[in-house]
């Protein structure tokens, strides 16, 4: 009998009764416990971590910096609520530490009550790092508290950032008020050295014109001199020719009764005094006239000298930002005394500029004298017939004489106060002289320094880098995050499930196998008690247990194809291989059953294990102890679990290729062993009949 029928009569023996059926369906759903419910119960875990009960303490108090209020407590509070990570339950600190002792969370985070204070002070003298706490407990979960660990620090790096950002902000905004504060010094500084040359060439002036006014201060104080002792000689003429008039008066008005005789005897005394009245009132009118004549120029000298000094003061002292303080204390004394000169100047004009006058009027009171003494020379043999007329004009006369003493006197007192200011004027110009000497020569080294300060501030504010609103704001970015993960996910498992596929797979078909030759024998008793060759032995003892493996396959993808979702690069090419991986973990299982016996069966289960621990299927294999690594080329759940990573995930198929070289050469070496035992199993001895061991 051929081998495929020796397998189809194998297989109907499960088609005689009730349990023998339900053993075969349990034999064909069994690998959906180890695969399809073993990747259901942690499919996507990631997805439902909003389900986990995390604690959050919020203390943070905030913080002021550059004006603006920070927050960072609960600008983290409501991203992580946003985000939906955890389960996030706002508590006491107490509360969470005695929530994460006694398993109510799993883990805890505290913002404490200085973080956003101290984030705050990487602005300022004394930066400080923001410590975001987190509390484990490894006893409630261990795997959550990895997951943990890796969500706290992209918390605490976008915290980083954000604080890195808005500092980094701020210096790029100080290089631009920098750069805009240097670039106004150096306006300004242009603006200092146009106004210093300038001012070079107003002191070279200002010295020439002192130097002018020094001479114009000294014809002055001369002139004014003259006038001085002029307006004495006048003020005591006419003192003394009121004196006199006053004395006439005095006589011709006590006594007029009596002169009649009087001036009858004595006509020419009288005419005699007459003339010399009339005599001095030309003299005074000739001072006048002197005064009148020198009293223009002296004001104008005045004036411009008084002008030429406010100028220098209000330049000098008022409008300069860094006056000369000996300098000004004398150009001011020297101002005042100009003024005062000035006023006596205006006075004096102001006497003499018209026809209303005092000078003129004096004058004209002096030519009235003069004529009214010449008449009365004239008249004076006829005074005693015209006393009437005398008295009244002597009267008249006294009159004007005394105006004319005040007058005079008057004029003496302003001429003196004039002297006495020009000989301070011609002091001060004098300080002033030497004053602006020294100025320029400053100012001199002062044009020289502008010149530079201008020329390197220019240079400097080159140099000082400007940001924009954007540029600013893409450097903050960089410099507040220089390295980026540039994160290339190729072939990526879109979920948990997925990516261990490829492990559990594998496992369930090997559970599927080993559990089916618990009930189906790994060489068919009839053929080998008739002789039957060893090859058809072989190949009749594994064709029912890789047909079993096929349904077992479909089962198993349709499940987590249809069921969990799982979704193959290639579905072809996994069916096709895993229906050569059945083939091969059949034939393996079923040498170790045929050649071990009840042992093979205890031989199957460790090296399940065995290429568990080494396949590789959940860390690299390279992170296992050495006894691993050295195993692990040599069992073919290596090269399975490899080869469906390809083929689900995608990428390369060269593993694939060398996969199924590899379990075609394991099916075939399997095989021709089994077939070995089957060609010893065919000659009895008293160990097959009663075995050591039995299961």
């Amino acid at each position: 009998m051929r081998s495929p029928k020796l397998a189809a009569l194998e297989l109907k023996r499960f088609g005689r009764g009730k349990l023998p059926r339900a053993a075969l369906v349990a034999i064909l759903l069994l690998p959906l416990l180890y695969g399809a419910l073993y990747l259901w119960s942690f499919w996507d875990p990631y997805s439902r971590l909003d389900r986990i009960p995390v604690a959050l303490v919020n203390d943070d108090k905030g913080a002021t910096a550059g004006g603006k209020k920070i927050s960072a407590g609960d600008d983290i509070t409501k991203n992580l609520r946003d985000s939906q990570v955890f389960d996030w339950h706002e508590v006491s600190d107490s509360e969470a530490r005695k929530g994460v002792e006694d398993g109510t969370y799993y883990l805890s985070l505290t913002m404490p009550a200085d973080f956003s204070e101290r984030i705050a002070s990487s602005s300022g003298d004394s930066p400080e790092t923001g410590a975001l706490q987190v509390r484990t407990n490894d006893a409630n979960n261990y795997i959550v508290g990895q997951i943990s660990r890796t969500v706290f620090s992209e918390v605490r790096t976008a915290a980083s950032t954000k604080s890195s950002r808005s500092f980094l902000d701020k210096i790029f905004i100080s290089f631009s008020d920098i750069h805009d504060a240097t670039e106004k010094a150096a306006k300004g500084a242009d603006q200092l050295k146009d106004g210093v040359g300038k001012a070079k060439k107003g002191s070279k002036a200002l010295s020439d014109g002192l130097t002018n006014a020094k001479d114009g201060s000294g014809d002055l104080a001369a002139a004014l001199k003259k006038l001085d002792k002029g307006a004495a000689d006048i003020e005591r003429g006419t003192r003394g020719v009121a004196n006199g008039t006053q004395t006439l008066a005095d006589k011709v008005n006590g006594k007029a009764d009596k002169l009649r005789p009087y001036l009858k005897d004595n006509g020419k005394k009288i005419g005699d005094s007459a003339r010399l009245v009339s005599d001095l009132s030309a003299a005074m009118r000739h001072n006048l006239e002197l005064i009148t004549k020198t009293g223009p120029a002296a004001r104008t000298g005045a004036h411009k000298a008084s002008e030429k000094l406010d100028g220098i003061y209000r330049k000098r002292c008022e409008n300069d930002p860094t006056p000369d303080a000996e300098l000004c204390k004398a150009t001011k004394q020297a101002k005042t005394a100009a003024a005062d000169v000035t006023k006596i100047a205006d006075d004096l004009h102001e006497l003499s500029k018209d026809s209303k006058g005092d000078l003129k009027k004096l004058d004209k009171e002096l030519a009235k004298v003069q004529k009214q003494a010449d008449a009365l020379a004239k008249r004076a043999p006829h005074l005693d017939e015209d006393l009437e007329y005398a008295v009244s004009k002597i009267n008249e006369l006294n009159t004007g004489a005394h105006k004319v003493a005040t007058g005079a006197d008057q004029l003496h007192t302003g001429l003196t106060k004039t002297k006495n200011g020009s000989v301070n004027l011609d002091t001060g110009i004098g300080k002033l002289k030497k004053g602006a000497g020294d100025l320029d020569g400053g100012l001199f080294k002062l044009a020289d320094g502008s010149t530079d300060l201008a020329s390197g501030l220019n240079s400097g504010v080159s140099k000082i880098p400007d940001y924009d609103r954007e540029d600013r704001d893409r450097r903050t970015e960089v410099m507040a995050d220089p390295v980026k993960l540039a994160s290339q996910s190729m072939h990526k498992a879109p979920n948990y499930g997925t990516g261990f596929a490829p492990y559990f797979i594998p496992l369930s078909l090997w559970v599927g196998a080993m559990v089916a030759y618990m009930l189906i024998q790994p060489m068919n008793r009839r053929a080998l008690a008739a002789g039957a060759s060893a090859w058809r032995i072989a190949l009749a003892g594994w064709l029912p247990v890789t047909t079993i493996g096929f349904l077992q396959v479909t089962a198993l993808m349709s499940v987590l194809h249809w069921g969990l979702g799982l979704e193959m690069s290639r579905a072809a090419g996994t069916i096709g291989f895993l229906a050569l991986v059945t083939g091969c973990f059949a034939a393996i299982i079923q040498w170790l059953n045929a050649r071990f016996g009840a042992a093979g069966r205890i031989l199957v289960l460790a090296v399940l294990m065995l290429q568990l621990t080494s396949a590789g299927g959940t860390y690299p294999v390279q992170t296992s102890p050495g006894f691993f690594n050295a195993i692990h080329p040599y069992l073919p759940m290596t090269y399975v679990v490899e080869a469906l990573r390809r083929l689900i995930s995608g990428g390369s198929i060269g593993p694939v290729w060398q996969a199924v070289a590899v379990l075609t050469a394991f099916t075939v070496g399997a095989l021709a062993l089994t077939a070995i035992s089957a060609r010893r199993k065919q000659v009895w001895s008293l160990d097959r009949l009663h075995p050591d061991l039995s299961l």
